[in-house]
């Protein structure tokens, strides 16, 4: 190790002094270096170029959200006449005092078309008592039955609130196409969940090939959200009329 370092010292005290005698021998040496630090320079000032750059785009970008964000405004949905703010003090007065009261029940026929039966081949043992549903989620969905029906004029139907565990067993063994969930694993169990649909000139309208139901699923989508629900459109295996309250159980 000691050689080692001495003839290391030797090679350096030899290099130093053929740069000092021969003026070639210490530009061949020197120009690479000056040159290596000369890029390194440049691109730290094309770093910090770069660095300016990007925070000024982020400030451009996220300076307007950030004003409509400290100035309470609040973004309105299109087809909504009133934004989230009143929806929420709506759906606030009916948990604390006012209640809306569930339409009259249907005859049972018209649950059981053609078209219905069609859609939904298995309705016939469905329950639609509303006394059946947990009261926090009632109001929710009277809410958007109300405003489905003054704001866009679509009157609404419950196809099925409560369903047994029993019943929800032999769904699920109709296949994963009626339902994925087996007794218990549903809301429906819980009372915190129902299907829904339209009602057009009388008659029950559920399918999905229907323009005008979409665009109804669609609002009753929207509305159902704003009203704390979770809709069973935006799942994998959707299921447009569903609608269910997740935070109780």
């Amino acid at each position: 190790m000691l050689i080692f370092s001495i003839a290391l010292l030797f090679l350096l005290a030899c290099m130093s002094a053929w740069c000092l005698i021969f003026p070639g021998g210490r530009d061949a040496v020197l120009a690479p270096l000056v040159a290596f630090l000369q890029r390194v320079s440049q691109g730290r000032r094309r770093f910090r170029r770069q660095v300016l750059l990007a925070t000024v785009m982020l400030l451009i970008v996220t300076l307007p959200a950030a004003g409509i964000f400290l100035s309470g405004a609040r973004i309105h949905l299109p087809g909504f006449a009133e934004d989230s703010g009143a929806m929420d003090g709506r759906i606030a007065d009916l948990l604390r005092g006012e209640q809306l009261a569930p339409p009259s029940p249907l005859p049972p026929e018209v649950f059981t078309t053609a078209e219905v039966a069609l859609a939904r081949p298995m309705l016939d043992g469905a329950n639609r008592d509303w006394a059946l549903l947990d009261r926090e989620f009632t109001q929710r969905l009277l809410w958007v039955f109300r405003t489905m029906r003054e704001q866009h004029g679509y009157e609404m139907v419950m196809l099925e609130g409560y369903r047994s565990p029993e019943r929800q067993n032999r769904l699920a063994g109709a296949g994963t196409h009626v339902t994925a969930a087996r007794a218990f694993q549903s809301y429906h169990q819980s009372g915190l969940a129902a299907d829904c649909a339209f009602l057009r000139g009388g008659q029950v309208v559920i399918s999905e090939r229907d323009e005008w139901a979409m665009r109804g699923y669609e609002l009753y989508g929207r509305l159902a959200e704003a009203a704390g629900l979770t809709w069973g459109g935006r799942w994998a295996m959707r299921d447009f009329g569903h609608a269910e309250l997740r935070h109780r159980r």
